[in-house]
C-alpha cells in the first residue's frame, strides 16, 4: 500500500474520477490517496463465497455489493470495502454515501494492518454498524458491531467452526468453507 500526496489541499472525491482504471485499488482518507495492488486469488475466492452467503441470507430491504464500489461518506473519504451491505433505500446511481450496515475486509499481506486498525477507525467514525475481518490464509473471521461509537467484538471463529452473526441480518459463517485451501 502506498500513500500519494496531492497538492497543498489534498485529494478529494472529485479527483478520483481522473485516476486510471488500471486494476489498482484507490482509496481516500482525509484527503490522502492510498493505492493497493490487485488482490491474490485466495482473497477473491473468499470475497466471492461471502457474497453468495450474504446475498442468500439478506432480507429484501438490503443490497450486497462486492469491490470495487466506492463508499464516500464525505468529500475527503472514499473507501472500497471488499464487501458492503447497505439498505436498498440508500443505493444511488454512482457511489454509496449513507452509513453502511456492514463492511467486510478480507485481509491481504499488504493491507492487514490497514484493514485491522486504520479502516476500522474510519468505519466507526462514520457510523458503519457492523465490521467483519476475514483472514483467508488462516481461515478465520472476527465480527464487530458498533456500540456507542466503538466496535465491540460479537463473534469470532476459525477453520471448520461456524459462527452465527445477528447483524445486519442472521447469517452463519464457516471460515474454512470460504477458501478451497
Amino acid at each position: 500500500m502506498t500513500a500519494m500526496p496531492h497538492a497543498v489541499e489534498g485529494w478529494t472525491v472529485a479527483d478520483l474520477e481522473s485516476l486510471p482504471a488500471d486494476g489498482l485499488r484507490y482509496e481516500l482518507v482525509d484527503g490522502i490517496l492510498l493505492v493497493s495492488p490487485a488482490p491474490r486469488p485466495v482473497h477473491q475466492e473468499a470475497i466471492g463465497e461471502l457474497f453468495v452467503l450474504l446475498r442468500a441470507a439478506r432480507p429484501e430491504d438490503f443490497k450486497v455489493y462486492v469491490v470495487p464500489l466506492d463508499w464516500q461518506p464525505d468529500d475527503v473519504t472514499s473507501l472500497q470495502p471488499d464487501l458492503l451491505v447497505v439498505r436498498r433505500a440508500d443505493v444511488r446511481a454512482r457511489n454509496i454515501v449513507a452509513p453502511l450496515v456492514l463492511a467486510v475486509e478480507v485481509l491481504s499481506r499488504s493491507t492487514r494492518r490497514y484493514d485491522e486498525v486504520f479502516k476500522a477507525s474510519v468505519y466507526a467514525e462514520h457510523g458503519v454498524a457492523s465490521y467483519w475481518i476475514v483472514d483467508p490464509d488462516e481461515p478465520s473471521i472476527v465480527a464487530y458491531d458498533l456500540v456507542d461509537g466503538a466496535y465491540e467484538e460479537v463473534g469470532r471463529t476459525a477453520g471448520d467452526e461456524s459462527v452465527t452473526l445477528a447483524r445486519p441480518f442472521e447469517v452463519t459463517v464457516t471460515p474454512k468453507s470460504l477458501v478451497s485451501g
